[in-house]
């Protein structure tokens, strides 16, 4: 019974909710529906800016062409500095821009250890 109840309910509510768009044109139909579904995006975007993981920086690696390994080594090293919520990626990407080298091979070498000091100059993260 209590199913058949709130099937009811959701009805009256539907028809409730649809007097309010009724009037409504569809180019002003479309727009209330983008409105919509930035007002649900939006949390999930601020969150995915603010908010990572060694995994989700190890993926970011491994798509720009990195093994597994030197994945590991450089997210497991920016994690140590306190790095890991700028984006691994962005912060390779400036500091081969800044040493004038490919990022693959910047990579690498952050991977062996090399180039950490000069990555928290930059950033503000520890030397270590």
């Amino acid at each position: 019974m209590r199913h058949d109840s709130l099937a009811c309910g959701r009805a009256s509510d539907f028809e409730t909710r649809r007097k309010r768009l009724a009037g409504l044109s569809d180019e002003e139909l479309k727009e209330r529906f983008w409105e919509l579904a930035r007002e649900i995006v939006e949390p999930l975007v601020e969150l995915a800016y603010t908010h990572t993981s060694p995994s989700i920086e190890r993926s970011v690696l491994l798509r720009m062409g990195f093994s597994s390994l030197e994945a590991q080594a450089i997210v497991s090293s920016a994690e140590k500095r306190g790095l890991l919520g700028k984006g691994i990626g962005r912060v390779l990407l400036d500091y081969a821009a800044r040493q004038k080298k490919d990022y693959l091979q910047a990579g690498r070498e952050l991977a062996a250890g090399k180039g950490w000091d000069e990555i928290a100059g930059m950033y503000g993260g520890e030397s270590q």
